[in-house]
């Protein structure tokens, strides 16, 4: 061959391989950088939610800027510090909501005192600071457009965010400081195409002005979505009893409702998931328009091509989605 063939050659194979080379490094995904709002109590869902938020975490799936508690009673902001510590990321910022705007109250099983003096005492004499001023502190220090916020409860931090006025964290007000900072929101939230859901009702006042007001693209994981995947089953089975997890399921699943059931509906873990993967992988996505709530927090769904929300809509048996769920849920710390 000559020396010209030979360079043609060459050229070719390099021509070849580079789309693939590149092909490859694209496929590397960085971590979804989360804030996670949570009520953490009134259900127990979202004990299956904050353990797949930390397994994901742990598989570099994603990465845990902030969580802060939605429901202001006074076992909220500690139980989710339970959490962050049982998974070994004690440091993870926690932000309490407001007592004089959020809702406040837990569970007739009074599960969160319950795991709180079991595994964490010292928590109950812990203060924290308000959710508001966490959102704006964690913001302010990312990269632009760069954060997903995960809501699994009420809506009221996100209508103080948005109302708040420059602070030492940042010379911008709320609406400004999510236009810059925020990428997008994933919600459990609301049903479809129309419906009265908990987390939008409860405080219907901030959800009526959230939903209204916020900038970024939101996507939803309405009622009817986690209401027919199952779980809970496999890890209260496994009545591990140093696990917070394990030990809160089992206590639910035996004593939430007028009889034990073997498993829980998981609203929250779907939200969670579809922050951190391809929504698409799991659901299919309606078409783009907007939520139109009322002031008492009912909603309807209104198709719209310039619409900046969707809803994710069942692909799969239930039990697909169950089994992922589940098995994300089983995840152990790492070790220190």
């Amino acid at each position: 061959m000559s020396l010209t063939l030979k360079k043609l050659s060459i050229a070719i194979a390099l021509a070849i391989s580079l789309p693939t080379m590149t092909s490859a490094q694209q496929k590397i995904k960085k971590p979804v950088k989360v804030i996670f709002d949570t009520d953490m109590g009134p259900d127990y869902d979202d004990i299956g939610a904050i353990a797949l938020l930390h397994a994901l975490a742990d598989q570099n799936e994603l990465e845990i800027l902030a969580t802060v508690a939605s429901d202001a009673h006074v076992d909220i902001a500690p139980t989710i510090a339970l959490y962050n510590r049982y998974f070994n990321k004690p440091h993870i910022p926690v932000g309490e909501a407001d007592k004089t705007l959020a809702p406040s109250f837990t569970a007739k099983t009074n599960w969160n005192d319950v795991l709180i003096k079991r595994f964490d005492s010292d928590l109950k004499n812990q203060t924290f600071p308000a959710a508001v001023d966490v959102y704006r502190e964690v913001l302010a220090k990312q990269p632009d457009n760069s954060v997903t916020i995960i809501t699994v409860g009420f809506m009221t931090n996100l209508a103080q965010l948005l109302k708040s006025t420059a602070d030492q964290h940042s010379n911008l007000n709320g609406m400004d400081l999510v236009k810059k900072k925020v990428k997008n929101w994933v919600a459990m939230a609301a049903a479809f195409p129309q419906g009265k859901e908990f987390n939008v009702f409860k405080d219907s006042v901030s959800s009526y002005y959230v939903f209204q007001h916020f900038p970024k693209p939101i996507l939803f994981s309405g009622f009817e979505i986690g209401d027919k995947i199952k779980s809970g089953a496999k890890i209260a089975s496994k009545n591990d009893q140093n696990s917070p997890v394990s030990v809160g399921y089992k206590l639910n699943l035996d004593q939430y409702g007028e009889k034990p059931v073997k498993n829980r509906s998981s609203w929250d873990q779907t939200a969670v998931l579809i922050a951190a993967r391809n929504p698409e992988d799991y659901f299919y996505l309606s078409g783009k328009g907007k939520i139109d709530v009322a002031k008492d927090g009912s909603n309807i769904w209104i198709p719209d091509d310039k619409g900046n929300h969707q809803f994710i809509i069942h692909k799969y048996p239930y039990q697909k989605i169950e089994e992922i769920i589940e098995e994300l849920m089983m995840h152990q710390p790492k070790k220190k």
